[in-house]
């Protein structure tokens, strides 16, 4: 059984979160202890909803030897009681994030950005959305840092 719970989370959920969660998953499942993690993304807005993941983003992932079928959804209050963690990626998904915990009374997950487990200390993940392959790549390995340092703090 799951005893660990993880949301990553960004303004639409079609770059960057699935990237993260893709990456986290298939770090946590080569490490053998998928199975001891629920893994899921989510976005701030509702703009996407649905939606696969960016074009960019998959073939990034791909390049990887990654695969995903997240669809994008939005952020709920059940997620504020049910994650331990919410990781975001820049400090307007922190705000929104806390805003909307704000509103939640039995609230049990701590909202982090995920920059803050870089060991590069890169604290934000910009969004490549209006950027180049580049971007996507840069946020690719942001967060194989991020989620690395994560996954062996919470091991």
């Amino acid at each position: 059984m799951a005893s660990n719970s993880v949301l990553f989370v960004c303004l639409g959920n079609i770059c960057r979160s699935p990237i993260a969660e893709a990456v986290f998953r298939k770090m946590a499942a080569d490490a053998g202890v998928v199975d001891k993690w629920v893994i899921d993304s989510g976005a701030t807005s509702d703009w996407n909803t649905g939606s696969l993941p960016d074009t960019r983003g998959l073939a990034c992932l791909r390049k990887h030897g990654i695969e995903t079928s997240h669809r994008a959804r939005q952020v709920t209050k059940d997620d504020f009681m049910s994650f331990d963690y919410i990781l975001c990626m820049d400090e307007s998904n922190l705000s929104d994030l806390k805003r909307k915990a704000n509103a939640v009374k039995n609230r049990k997950a701590k909202i982090e950005l995920l920059g803050s487990y870089d060991p590069q200390k890169q604290l934000i993940i910009n969004d490549p959305y209006y950027g180049s392959d580049q971007d996507f790549e840069k946020v690719y390995e942001q967060c194989l840092r991020c989620c690395k340092a994560f996954l062996e703090m919470n091991s």
